[in-house]
């Protein structure tokens, strides 16, 4: 409609999911957008989780991940929060099963060629772990000989994950919010 109330007469989109030319339908996404948002990439890592998903209001961007409003600065006294994992790395011919609350700066002190996966879970699940693939452990360590039942687990914890890093950031964000 126009301003006078008249249809604008302008062509409709054959798969338009209202009777609206693309104009008008601009016009309603953007009235609906105040609203809900509009999901799109943020301007930077979001500093609370590191996600770069966020979603875009009128007033500015809050993480889609962790909901932190971008451009906020955290609190000193914000304590980072603490997620456990069961970590699988590849040397060579054998994978290490070990476990950290800080992976990035236990991985860093290791020498691997690749990063498997991320399990969440502390001592107890690593111990488990050892003993469910003791069968293919290299003796007094924490390396296992690779075997297609421990690449079958690995393969089952990747699944639909791309880097295991995004994966820990979210985590961390779910941790996070719920600490409040």
């Amino acid at each position: 409609m126009d301003e006078a109330g008249q249809a604008c007469g302008a062509p409709v989109e054959g798969d338009a999911p209202l009777a609206l030319c693309v104009h008008h339908l601009q016009l309603a996404h953007d009235f609906v957008a105040r609203e809900v948002g509009s999901t799109d990439v943020l301007p930077a890592p979001c500093v609370a989780c590191g996600s770069r998903l966020g979603v875009r209001y009128p007033s500015g961007w809050l993480c889609a991940v962790c909901e932190w409003k971008a451009g906020e600065v955290p609190d000193r006294e914000m304590t980072a929060p603490r997620v456990e994992v069961v970590y699988y790395l590849r040397a060579g011919h054998r994978i290490k099963i070990g476990t950290s609350a800080n992976p990035r700066q236990r991985l860093g002190s290791l020498h691997f060629d690749e990063l498997l996966a991320f399990e969440p879970g502390g001592r107890m699940l690593e111990q488990r772990r050892h003993a469910q693939f003791t069968a293919f452990r290299v003796p007094r360590s924490e390396w296992f000989a690779e075997h297609p039942e421990l690449h079958e687990h690995i393969a089952v914890l990747a699944r639909g994950v791309d880097d295991p890093w995004a994966l820990y950031a979210r985590w961390l964000s779910e941790r996070r919010a719920l600490t409040g």
